[in-house]
């Protein structure tokens, strides 16, 4: 499993995947911001892992991953 440098899961987004839809920036509470394209940037909010598995799942696009899903 990936971990960033204070030892958290990673968000992952697969950016051939993402079509730009912007769900993830919604639901997200501000773990997830856009960048000017459209696409997403994680944050460096923290989440719960249920949290990010939430966050995960609710992609349309499926371009969202856990770094451990790698």
């Amino acid at each position: 499993m990936r971990r960033d440098k204070r030892g958290e899961d990673q968000i992952v987004v697969d950016r051939v995947a993402c079509t730009a839809h912007g769900v993830c920036a919604v639901v997200s509470g501000g773990a997830v911001e856009l960048d000017e394209f459209g696409y997403p940037v994680p944050s460096r909010l923290t989440l719960s892992r249920a949290e990010a598995r939430a966050l995960v799942e609710q992609c349309p696009a499926r371009a969202l991953l856990l770094a451990r899903d790698r």
